[in-house]
């Protein structure tokens, strides 16, 4: 059973892909609500998710895939918004020899999407806090869909200086993959000891574990194999001046 806010959503996302082949932006399905702002909006959008009523891809801008029409109840045609085709080149009118480009290895991500995905917000890294407890359900923030690879991704904002000789600095939001594994020499985020979440270089000495800061003011730390717990892996940064 839908909400009458639910089945208003379904039902101007489903006769927008009709028309248009692509799903509406947050910001289309807001006005058209007319709710004062979007969190409204992805809550909705998870109750349809949850009861089945349209499903989100990963990986791409704006996809959403109805499966259940508003007006067919116990089902209905899948509809799905695909990237548009790349534009036909360009005849060759000269002499100039035109470069023939392969196509970008994922191309719903970098060839044939533009635009952002929103990604869930785990607030700021902060010692004591398993990465769990710093989902804030209600937020999410718009990335760069090229910034983004296989995987669930999420972002934390930076604290402190610890890392700023490899480029993070204090504020800074930084975009995770998650992941519970990771290679010496990657940044990380890391749990210590099931207590403390810090974001720093991993590398593997033996059976030991360190996390290096990128900053000679801090210490490496050193740890055993059970101590620490890969949670991400650093994948893309933001920065707002």
């Amino acid at each position: 059973m839908l909400t009458q806010r639910q089945f208003q959503l379904l039902k101007f996302i489903h006769q927008y892909m009709q028309e248009h082949g692509t799903p509406p932006s947050f910001e289309e399905m807001r006005a058209a609500l007319g709710l004062r702002s979007k969190s409204g909006i992805h809550r909705l959008i998870s109750g349809l998710e949850e009861r089945g009523y349209i499903r989100r891809l990963a990986y791409r801008a704006r996809a959403l895939e109805v499966l259940k029409p508003p007006l067919l109840p116990g089902g209905g045609k899948r509809l799905v918004a695909r990237p548009a085709p790349p534009p036909a080149a360009p005849p060759v009118t000269s002499n100039v020899v035109r470069p023939e480009f392969r196509p970008a290895r994922r191309p719903g991500l970098l060839a044939g999407v533009a635009g952002n995905v929103d990604l869930p917000v785990y607030g700021r890294i902060a010692a004591g806090t398993p990465i769990e407890a710093l989902a804030d359900h209600g937020t999410t923030m718009d990335v760069p869909a090229v910034l983004l690879g296989e995987g669930e991704h999420y972002v934390l904002q930076v604290v402190g200086d610890s890392m700023i000789d490899a480029g993070i600095q204090d504020g800074d939001w930084v975009v995770i993959r998650r992941a519970e594994t990771a290679e010496s020499g990657e940044i990380v985020v890391a749990l210590i000891d099931d207590r403390e979440v810090t974001l720093k270089r991993l590398r593997k000495r033996g059976a030991s574990i360190a996390l290096e800061a990128a900053n000679s003011a801090y210490e490496t730390r050193i740890f055993g194999p059970n101590q620490v717990k890969v949670q991400g892996k650093l994948v893309g940064l933001l920065r707002r001046y």
